[in-house]
């Protein structure tokens, strides 16, 4: 009886975190109801092209101005608001998946959140997903994603301004040939 328990429960949790942890959607998003062609998926087919530019122009951007991608990550777009529901947003106009995909909503279609979200697979990359997450500073994490994405906001609302402010003061110190390093030696 516990066996058969144990295998009912093993083969239902793949279902239940699709049901219920709606990023874990990013991967198999074609079952969310997006098409995808290589790196790049649509829930709107018309909007592919508009899409792969943005993804396009950001990895180059990023590539060149931050620090080269060791792998790409799939990114998919959201053009409708059901759709951004069914990855999980509520207020964020973007957000990343470890170093598996970025994700954009409906209100994200902006350069600046592209690269933005990129820039945090980059931290991932380098420092590690959960690392990054639990051990990093937010200041650094978020700081260093508005400032080095160029997001035209200023000043952006609080606490976010203060983050990229601190951010732009300690790589002002730390200066990019020791980005890295001086990342790994930052505690949260």
């Amino acid at each position: 009886m516990f066996k058969l328990i144990a295998c009912v429960a093993l083969l239902a949790l793949p279902i239940a975190a699709w049901a219920l942890i709606k990023p874990v959607r990013v991967l198999a998003p074609e079952l969310a109801g997006v098409e995808c062609h290589g790196k790049v998926c649509v829930d709107d087919p018309s909007r592919m092209g508009e899409a792969t530019a943005l993804y396009e122009e950001a990895v180059q951007f990023v590539w060149i101005n931050v620090g080269e991608l060791q792998t790409l990550p799939r990114a998919i777009f959201c053009s409708t608001p059901a759709c951004s529901k069914a990855f999980g947003f509520t207020s964020a106009d973007a957000y990343n998946f470890g170093t598996t995909a970025v994700v954009i909503s409906h209100r994200g279609w902006k350069p600046y959140f592209v690269r933005h979200e990129l820039i945090h697979h980059l931290q991932n990359e380098h420092l590690g997903s959960l690392r990054t997450w639990l051990f990093k500073p937010v200041w650094f994490r978020e700081g260093m994603a508005y400032s080095m994405s160029q997001d035209p906001r200023r000043p952006l609302p609080e606490p976010l301004q203060s983050y990229r402010s601190q951010f732009e003061a300690w790589f002002k110190r730390v200066g990019s040939s020791r980005l890295w390093s001086e990342a790994e030696l930052l505690w949260g």
